[in-house]
């Protein structure tokens, strides 16, 4: 059996949207790991290692309505801990007069309003925490806009904005708001989609990388990091922004 200073997160109740794969994943494998009941709400269902601490809804946040209700079950009561990590980045890297407003539109229902809806839906629950968490998982793109991105560089920092403004809002002693984001490219099963299959990943980070800091922000309930963003390296070590902008990862895009 667990020592207890092993399951700190103990009785807390957590909701990652989007947290089937990727970062999300990470994260939601770090607080059922420390104890947590953690809710992943996706598009896809948790599979592989890990997936068996997890509970599990489906959520499409193209459906507007059907996302509302759905947050709206699962944020009932009191919530202790929330991440936001749901994306739609896209098939490729593609220059603007390529992407289809239906494109583009899918990466503002997802990248954007889905965290509107989020916030909208849970930020009540985790008032009644007091101080309950929020994660927003954010992106270099948020400081480096670049060619081939337009859509999901506008969508990120327009993300990046709303969760700043909030949590200039908020009351840090009942909710507080920090954002993560990754120093280098993940490998993510999107990143593999559109990736050659005989590609190199090994100076790819991995999702895992995150789970150290999501334990601490939980624990500590997120205390001297409201309004901050964070990033995360390969070795799992992490740094504000406000010290470093991440590199970009942009790259030329013909057209």
């Amino acid at each position: 059996m667990s020592e207890p200073h092993e399951r700190p997160l103990a009785g807390r109740k957590a909701l990652v949207v989007g947290g089937s794969t990727g970062i999300g994943r990470g994260i939601a494998e770090a607080w059922a790991a420390a104890g947590a009941d953690v809710l992943v709400l996706s598009r896809s269902t948790p599979a592989g290692s890990g997936s068996e601490a997890l509970r599990w809804a489906p959520l499409d946040l193209t459906d507007a309505d059907a996302a509302r209700e759905r947050l709206s079950e699962a944020t009932a009561g009191t919530l202790d801990l929330v991440c936001f990590s749901a994306i739609h980045y896209g098939d490729r890297r593609a220059l603007f007069g390529e992407v289809t407003e239906s494109e583009w539109r899918r990466q503002v229902d997802v990248n954007l309003h889905g965290l509107w809806l989020t916030l909208q839906s849970s930020l009540p629950a985790l008032r009644r925490a007091a101080p309950g968490l929020f994660v927003g998982v954010s992106s270099e793109v948020v400081y480096n806009a670049g060619p081939g991105r337009s859509g999901y560089a506008a969508t990120k920092a327009a993300a990046s904005a709303l969760l700043n403004s909030v949590a200039q809002e908020e009351d840090a002693d009942r909710v507080r708001i920090v954002q993560v984001l990754p120093a280098g490219m993940v490998d993510t099963p999107g990143i593999r989609r559109r990736r050659p299959a005989d590609f190199d990943y090994d100076s790819y980070m991995q999702p895992g990388h995150f789970g150290e800091l999501a334990r601490l922000l939980a624990v500590t309930g997120g205390a001297e990091h409201h309004g901050d963003s964070l990033v995360v390296d390969g070795d799992g070590q992490w740094r504000s922004v406000r010290e470093e902008i991440p590199a970009s990862q942009s790259r030329a895009v013909r057209a």
